[in-house]
């Protein structure tokens, strides 16, 4: 590809009033009102004086900012721009926006938790029963358990006037944001509750509350009626806090131990032929013997977590571990090792065998990962910045970034499976901003969209099902 020099010469104009470079913001937004974001707002925000008034309409065009690209204050300016009059009312400038969040405290924070969680719950009526969303999923663990995933990511911001910033486990100055998913292991993931901490924190302060409410929302969604969910979770978050608060809410645990004197005690009691071969890297699968041959082994022993305290917090289940390998002995002497020596990987379920046998359970922990995914996700769209210096503001600047989120996955999965799994920039890039010219007849609006757009069909799906007019009924 290279430049056109058909023409002698080109020249750039901003002078259409009826372009618009988002219109995919059109069926998306169809969706959000569906949803009852702007009354759910409305009904939940009691901001006080003038600041606070239409939290509704505020709150849809953050919302409508972010799903766009917006990762800061500044960029909401994009929803003013050319023919965006025709197709939406009352897009409130950045400042007034910015203004708006400065208004925000810890309460009103947590009003719009409130809003988020019901949010995500309404979306799940109004995607289609065709998707292949977790929000729209079956109630059937027998072939999808419901998964939970915990954990927590600094946010880095600059300068020191950011309130509660401060250098954490990372090393790196920031912001601390806890944030719980909902995925099985067909879907991607949402998120069902999220928390902005002060960046000195460490993981597990406010772990307990937010995995009882990520559950209470598992629990509205289609996917987590009448089932038992399974809270992932690594090492940081394995104290008898988070583990029971996610047991006594009804749900399965799976969390990384860390190898102390009383695990390793406990691993070196496994018998040797209790190691089984998984799939790991580099393994070979075995036809004739129907078995893996790989340097990676799986075994697990019935242990208590929590023993050494006292016997109420006594938590019993399954030590799961998988050995690898050191392929870095310590070899001071100059010697190389008389036998294998090994690396330890433990962690602590209470699901029974018959829900999960010892592989199966080892597989479906290491998924865990799949969290780290949703944190890059959020970091390279409206997560890219923190953009106020007020803490409660940039609070509620995350909650609202995980409502952009969840829209945009339940948008995708209105049209095409490849995209209900993608990143949000992809979504982005083929849905969203969709450059095209308005014109207007007759009190109708036609959007006139790029020929050969490649993914035409796709966006027409999701105007289709968000923005097309009702059928006509025959009587």
């Amino acid at each position: 590809m290279q430049l056109s020099h058909t023409h002698r010469a080109t020249s750039a104009v901003f002078d259409d009033p009826n372009l618009v470079s988002a219109a995919g913001l059109v069926p998306v937004l169809a969706m959000a009102r569906s949803a009852g974001l702007h009354e759910l707002a409305n009904q939940h925000l009691s901001l006080p004086t003038d600041k606070g008034a239409n939290a509704g309409l505020k709150v849809t065009s953050l919302v409508a900012g972010m799903v766009a690209g917006a990762d800061s204050i500044d960029d909401m300016a994009l929803l003013r721009h050319g023919g965006m009059r025709h197709l939406f009312a009352r897009a409130y400038a950045p400042s007034t926006l910015g203004s708006f969040l400065r208004t925000f405290t810890f309460g009103h924070v947590r009003q719009l938790d409130a809003v988020a969680s019901r949010f995500v719950t309404r979306l799940a009526t109004v995607t289609p029963l065709t998707g292949t969303s977790p929000l729209i999923v079956a109630a059937d663990t027998s072939s999808q358990p419901v998964l939970v995933d915990i954990d927590d990511t600094i946010i880095e911001v600059h300068g020191y006037t950011k309130q509660g910033s401060g250098y954490g486990y990372s090393g790196v100055r920031g912001l601390n944001a806890l944030i719980a998913t909902l995925s099985t292991t067909t879907s991607a993931p949402v998120i069902v509750a999220q928390r902005l901490r002060k960046g000195s924190c460490g993981s597990p302060p406010g772990a307990k509350r937010l995995v009882a409410d990520a559950l209470r929302t598992t629990r509205s969604l289609p996917c987590g009626a009448g089932v038992r969910p399974l809270v992932r979770a690594d090492s940081a978050f394995y104290g008898h806090p988070s583990i029971a608060a996610a047991i006594r809410a009804g749900a399965d645990v799976s969390v990384t131990v860390r190898l102390d004197t009383r695990v390793k005690a406990t691993i070196s009691t496994i018998p040797d032929d209790a190691w089984t071969p998984i799939e790991y890297t580099d393994a070979i699968y075995d036809e004739h013997a129907q078995t893996w041959i790989s340097r990676a082994e799986v075994a697990e022993i019935a242990f208590t977590a929590f023993a050494a305290q006292k016997k109420v917090n006594h938590v019993p289940g399954r030590l799961v571990v998988r050995r690898i390998p050191d392929l870095n002995p310590d070899s001071k002497d100059g010697q190389d090792p008389l036998f294998d020596t090994w690396r330890f990987h433990a962690f602590f379920t209470t699901t029974s065998l018959e829900q999960a046998d010892t592989v199966a359970a080892d597989k479906t922990h290491r998924g865990h990962a799949i969290i780290e995914q949703v944190h890059a996700d959020l970091k390279n769209s409206a997560l890219a910045h923190l953009p106020s210096a007020t803490f409660t503001a940039n609070a509620a600047w995350l909650v609202l970034a995980v409502m952009a989120f969840n829209l945009t996955r339940a948008a995708a999965t209105t049209t095409d499976p490849t995209l209900a799994k993608a990143t949000t920039a992809t979504i982005r890039r083929t849905l969203i901003t969709v450059p095209a010219r308005i014109a207007t007849s007759a009190r109708r609006i036609t959007l006139h969209l790029p020929t050969g757009w490649p993914w035409e069909t796709a966006w027409m799906q999701l105007f289709t099902h968000n923005s097309a007019p009702p059928p006509t009924t025959t009587s």
